[in-house]
């Protein structure tokens, strides 16, 4: 899929990328470095791209399941909190999904927490068309359960 606001990520942005991670409370910013560092060694399993409309908006981090043919999982995708609902997110949705069918690849699967306060990403997952696939209770936290989406890619 040709989206040219999309584009892998480089070196120069990692701060605006921790700034998205923290702003977005997706996990300390200052894991990023090592998150990263397989992706900048030019593993091939590594994909993380971002919306780049002049400033860096938007993230996304995603990976093959192990042991698994054809299927990836959306480990992160944020957007900066300032851009929310203007389809950010969706066209990075969209981008990962095209690139991941265009290779072959079957299914991509993305979890998220069940708490109130992720009702509007539990909503984004379900206005995508991903398939609401299985609820582990007390998976994060005590009280926090992770339920995992689906999307069939082909």
């Amino acid at each position: 899929m040709k989206n040219h606001n999309i584009r892998p990520l480089e070196s120069r942005d990692l701060e605006r990328a921790r700034y998205l991670v923290g702003e977005n409370e997706m996990f300390p910013p200052e894991m990023l470095e090592d998150m990263t560092a397989p992706f900048f060694e030019n593993d091939p399993d590594q994909r993380w791209v971002v919306f780049d409309d002049g400033a860096v908006d938007g993230i996304a981090y995603y990976l093959p399941e192990q042991m698994a043919e054809g299927v990836w999982n959306l480990l992160m995708i944020a957007v900066d909190p300032k851009r929310h609902g203007q389809g950010l997110g969706t066209q990075l949705m969209r981008f990962v999904e095209a690139e991941l069918a265009a290779a072959g690849n079957r299914i991509l699967l993305v979890d998220t927490s069940g708490k109130d306060e992720f009702e509007r990403t539990r909503s984004f997952y379900d206005m995508l068309g991903y398939d609401r696939e299985a609820c582990i209770r007390d998976y994060w936290t005590s009280g926090d359960d992770k339920v995992t989406f689906r999307k069939v890619l082909t």
